[in-house]
């Protein structure tokens, strides 16, 4: 039985598939995770929710981890007219020339090294302890890095859905505009992504 206590997860397990595979790709642009959070409808409650995805984010192959990493725009470059980007990266918002110069640097050394963006959930963090991050990570190993990206992509996957169903940003038309550049609120949980591509 659904939970009343959270109308937008009622809405979540009631609206037509193709509405909530369109909020489910504004979480995680993996479409096989999409898909699997979605054969688990209906949901009791939002902790169910959260550790189905949670489980689908460790049964990403190696390709559907890049296609979810891929969604994300580097640190410092949020995508233009994307207040969900400029929201998530409001950790560099105050962010000095200098410093952004260098988060573009370490970045683009970051891809040259992986062949994907560097993807990090830092709430709360300031744009130097992101750079720190950023080139600590630069030391591991593909293999080491690709766990922990996972890890990082989890925590994000985790607030996203979170904000999905509790303030209800699946349309509730088939096929309508998934409302997820909605004003953020004091308090509101906060994601910093960072990545050569565009989204961090």
């Amino acid at each position: 039985m659904t939970s009343t206590a959270t109308p937008g997860l009622a809405r979540f397990n009631t609206s037509s598939d193709h509405a909530v595979l369109a909020a489910l790709h504004e979480v995680c642009a993996s479409a096989a995770w999409g898909r699997k959070v979605l054969a688990g409808r209906p949901y009791a409650t939002a902790d169910a929710l959260l550790a189905a995805g949670d489980t689908a984010t460790g049964e990403l192959t190696d390709t559907e981890l890049a296609e979810a990493m891929a969604g994300h725009p580097p640190i410092g470059r949020p995508k233009p007219g994307d207040p969900v980007s400029s929201r998530e990266q409001r950790g560099m918002a105050g962010a000095s020339e200098e410093l952004r110069a260098e988060m573009l640097e370490l970045n683009l050394a970051y891809q040259d090294r992986f062949g994907h963006v560097f993807l990090i959930c830092a709430t709360g963090a300031s744009g130097e302890g992101m750079r720190d991050a950023l080139k600590e990570r630069l030391a591991h190993t593909p293999e080491r890095e690709r766990a922990v990206a996972r890890v990082e992509l989890g925590k994000i996957n985790r607030i996203r859905l979170t904000r999905l169903v509790t303030q209800g940003l699946v349309a509730p038309a088939a096929g309508g505009p998934v409302e997820a550049g909605d004003p953020v609120e004091a308090g509101d949980p906060v994601e910093e992504v960072a990545g050569e591509g565009e989204d961090s």
